[in-house]
């Protein structure tokens, strides 16, 4: 058979229609949904520099004038400063606020004990919490990650039970998570305990952003290949829709009922 003897789906000399370009949209759909997702639930650049700041901002302090208190302050400073101008341009608190949660209590705890390298210690005591939380709940399938990131991608927990591929995935993410969490542990408490609080300090600041940035786009390339999310807030506003369609027509249907009831009524003897 030769190229004009196939059959095709529109008028002759029309070219046919691409399948593999029928699918790229929505593909690129859902790789831009799952972009906006990560920046919204790990807080964006914003959200590492805020961070990072007030853990820099002390130990370059602490660094060069050995004043725990004046460090520890500046620290608390700049972290309500920070804070201050999400809430004057109404951006989203969230990751501001566990900043400056976090801060203040390594702040409090560190001039309480008198030990500067406690400025960091709940901050990692989190850290290596949440990394063991990252590993056991994508060990008894149950993983972190998609409980974070379910509602932003208007699936709640859909994926449990509907989307078995994208619970895989969100499984492989949470271990990429955990693993990451669990090894800046490893480096860190060995520092924390032999180490000074200056060089404590310069290895949080060493290991905030990059393994943050690798966890990021791990995950990034493990959920860009799994299923797309179900959208369970689509699929409930569909069906309150039907449901008030069908009630529309009921209504329709009673009205039509005693039109006829009334006519015929009206006709009797």
């Amino acid at each position: 058979m030769t190229s004009l003897d196939r059959p095709t789906n529109g008028a002759p000399g029309e070219p046919e229609p691409d399948p593999a370009g029928a699918t790229q949209a929505p593909r690129e759909a859902d790789e831009a949904a799952t972009k906006a997702a990560f920046f919204e639930a790990f807080g964006g650049v914003r959200g590492m520099i805020e961070t990072t700041v007030p853990g820099l901002v002390f130990v370059l302090s602490y660094t060069l004038n050995r004043d725990l208190n004046t460090s520890a302050i500046l620290a608390l400073s700049i972290t309500g400063v920070m804070f201050v101008a999400r809430l004057v341009q109404r951006g989203p608190t969230k990751h501001a606020f566990s900043g400056v949660f976090g801060v203040v209590i390594g702040a409090v705890f560190a001039m309480m004990t008198g030990d500067a390298r406690n400025f960091y210690l709940p901050g990692m005591i989190y850290t290596l919490v949440l990394g063991v939380a990252y590993t056991l709940s994508a060990a008894f399938g149950f993983p972190l990650l998609g409980l974070i990131l379910g509602p932003l991608f208007k699936e709640n927990l859909s994926w449990r039970t509907r989307n078995p591929g994208r619970k895989r995935a969100y499984v492989k993410a949470s271990y990429v998570w955990g693993a990451i969490l669990l090894a800046k542990s490893a480096i860190t408490f060995p520092i924390y305990f032999w180490g000074d609080a200056a060089q404590l300090g310069w290895l949080r600041v060493a290991l905030g952003i990059p393994p943050f940035l690798l966890a990021v786009y791990l995950t990034w390339i493990i959920m860009v290949k799994a299923p797309a999310p179900i959208d369970v807030i689509a699929e409930m506003e569909a069906e309150e829709r039907r449901e008030s369609e069908r009630e529309r027509e009921r209504e329709e249907e009673r009205a039509r009922a005693a039109a006829r009831a009334t006519g015929t009524a009206g006709t009797g003897p």
